[in-house]
């Protein structure tokens, strides 16, 4: 990860740039927090006046989304200033200091390339919507003028970020980039085929940043950048377009309000006595608290609509009981990380809906087909759970316990707002971005008034705080919409899956069904879910039903192996979203979390070998099997 202490060094950076940067992350830290709660007052009064006042508002969905825009910009932009973007360093060890300082400093011009970048477009999509509106009548420029104002001050503080150091690193690491510019020129003139000579550009230009240890959100964007630059059919507009599409659905605001839900949980108080009734409950259990983590996400499966929403609702509450009695944060994060994975075959997961809606498989089917997996994979983790954990001493964790009924008291405070966020969005209530705004509300307000330790200061800071990780988070997201645009106009996943489709034909059913689940796996790292199943699954399913396979043993499978690449190292988008929630550098958690993914793709290997663990319970249930 990128800390401040990157930036020390001789100043080099002129006096008047480092104070203009200071103020202007003030300034976008105090943006993103007014966001972020205004957007968390529009969607729960939107709520309130739809159901008590019967008067919906038309235009709340929209405004919420513009203000989410808006806390992603103006968090990421306060991020940059703090020097704090989510990255890793995996292939740099063996490299000499020297040489690793300069890729470093070739990193903090790469990000403010990229800055530059987004103001470019993002001032041509502004003067292009201008005379637009939304369906509401609302003016266009509610979603492009956040865009605008994020990229400019991320751009100042990336460039204060980049001149910060010794003249000689910071001329280097300029001159590198320079040199990177010059080559990538000299590749786009020397490819063969012109048409595809941008995709393979913007493949390279990803490897080479995410080698170089550039923070993830930007290598997405660099790579997705110098794809818009090269290609002559698209005009650059299309790039701050496509990475604000990124964020531009409604279901993403429940990560942010499920972030502060959780932090919220942990300064009013009501976390410490739900963590304390916790440990006293479960850390005598062997790898109790692992049982705990992945009890708690089969629950929370599919609630949220998104699997980096369900880790932030549930490593919001449960990662302070970790660090409470000194568990490891690197092994509960890998736990984490393997619990969505599994998840992803826990009914009403939306990946399953949406595979059955592209690929024409019965969707109640594949709600059927996906809980003895799931069983089986959840079997398997709470056995590495209780394997690879140890039990708490409670007595040291707490040598002076709170009395009982205060800490049954507290805990049941916690508890409801759990039980409010799963049973709210399953009973149909209202959307999980709702509950979730419900659950900041109640975090605060009950939590204020049963604890009385939640300060007014102490909330400024709350949703500052948040705002900063939150746009960093959901930038990656931004990011990778934006690639996964460009990937599918290039048509890399087609031409790969028509590949696939022939191999299938001439080698056979077996080899055919490995290919596709290491391809989707790989895709799924960067294409996120529902957009990799949309262009994936109804070229491959056809094909899977012709070589002999069950649709649903088929699709089961995709759906595991795509949320097997969302949470894999080292480029998974998922992954660096967990490492972000539960506060963890994904160069640390790693090691641990390898063996959660063993275990969980042994588990793939015995569902991929025994199809009937599959079709079975919709046998029994009256379901044709595909």
């Amino acid at each position: 990860m990128i800390t401040a202490s990157m930036c020390s060094g001789d100043a080099a950076a002129p006096r008047l740039l480092e104070r203009v940067s200071r103020i202007l992350t003030g300034i976008a830290s105090v943006v993103g927090a007014v966001a972020l709660a205004a957007d968390v007052a529009v969607v729960f009064l939107s709520v309130i006046w739809r159901y008590v006042l019967r008067s919906p508002f038309d235009w709340s969905e929209e405004v919420a989304r513009a203000l989410m825009i808006t806390l992603v910009f103006s968090g990421v932009a306060a991020a940059t200033g703090q020097g704090a973007n989510l990255s890793v360093d995996l292939f740099l060890g063996s490299l000499p200091q020297r040489l690793r300082r300069v890729i470093a400093y070739a990193g903090r011009w790469i990000v403010f390339a990229v800055a530059v970048g987004l103001v470019i477009s993002g001032g041509q999509l502004f003067v292009a919507s201008l005379d637009q509106t939304t369906e509401t009548g609302l003016p266009q420029i509610i979603y492009v003028l956040p865009v605008l104002f994020g990229s400019v001050i991320m751009a100042v503080t990336a460039l204060d970020q980049a001149c910060r150091g010794s003249l000689k690193a910071v001329l280097a690491g300029l001159g590198m980039v320079a040199v990177l510019v010059l080559l990538g020129r000299v590749f786009l003139a020397a490819w063969p085929n012109p048409a595809a000579a941008p995709g393979a550009l913007m493949l390279v230009s990803f490897v080479l940043c995410v080698i170089g240890g550039i923070p993830i959100a930007f290598s997405l964007g660099m790579s997705a950048m110098a794809y818009f630059i090269s290609s002559p059919f698209l005009p650059f507009t299309f790039f701050s377009q496509q990475v604000a599409d990124g964020i531009d659905h409604f279901v993403l605001l429940s990560i942010p309000f499920f972030l502060l839900a959780g932090a919220a949980m942990e300064v009013n108080g009501m976390s410490s006595r739900l963590v304390e009734f916790i440990v006293r409950g479960m850390g005598r259990i062997r790898g109790g608290l692992g049982v705990t983590i992945v009890v708690t996400m089969a629950f929370f499966s599919g609630i949220s609509g998104s699997k980096l929403a369900d880790v932030a609702a549930v490593g919001g509450v449960l990662m302070p009981a970790v660090r409470r009695v000194g568990d490891s944060s690197e092994d509960a994060t890998g736990l984490f990380a393997a619990s969505a994975v599994m998840a992803e075959a826990i009914p009403p997961c939306v990946n399953l809906i949406v595979i059955g809606f592209v690929a024409n498989i019965s969707i109640g089917a594949l709600f059927v087909a996906g809980l003895v997996p799931a069983l089986l994979l959840i079997c398997m983790l709470l056995v590495a759970a209780v394997a690879f954990g140890r039990r708490v001493d409670v007595n040291a964790a707490y040598p002076v316990r709170m009395p009982m009924r205060q800490l049954l008291l507290g805990a049941t405070v916690g508890l409801v707002m759990i039980l409010l966020i799963g049973r709210g969005v399953v009973a149909g209530i209202a959307t999980a971005t709702e509950i979730s705004a419900f659950a900041v509300v109640y975090a605060l307000v009950v939590g204020r008034l049963a604890f009385h330790e939640l300060t007014l200061k102490a909330t400024i800071d709350l949703f500052v705080r948040v705002a900063a990780n939150a746009g960093m988070l959901l930038f990656i997201v931004a990011a990778a919409g934006s690639l996964s645009y460009a990937l599918t106009i290039q048509m890399i996943p087609q031409t790969m899956a028509s590949f696939l489709v022939s191999v299938g034909q001439t080698e056979g059913s077996v080899l055919f069904l490995f290919l596709t689940l290491v391809m989707v796996t790989v895709f799924g790292s960067v294409l996120e879910g529902a957009p990799a199943l949309i262009i994936f699954a109804p070229i491959l399913v056809p094909v899977a039903a012709q070589l002999g396979y069950s649709t649903l043993h088929y699709g089961i499978l995709v759906v595991l192996c795509m949320g097997l690449g969302l949470f894999s190292p080292p480029v998974g988008l998922g992954l660096y979203a967990t490492c972000g929630v539960c506060g963890v550098n994904m160069k640390h958690a790693i090691p641990r979390l390898a063996r959660y993914l063993a275990v969980l793709v042994f588990g793939i290997v015995v569902l991929a070998a025994f199809p009937v663990l599959t079709t079975w319970l919709p046998g029994v249930m009256g379901y044709a099997n595909g």
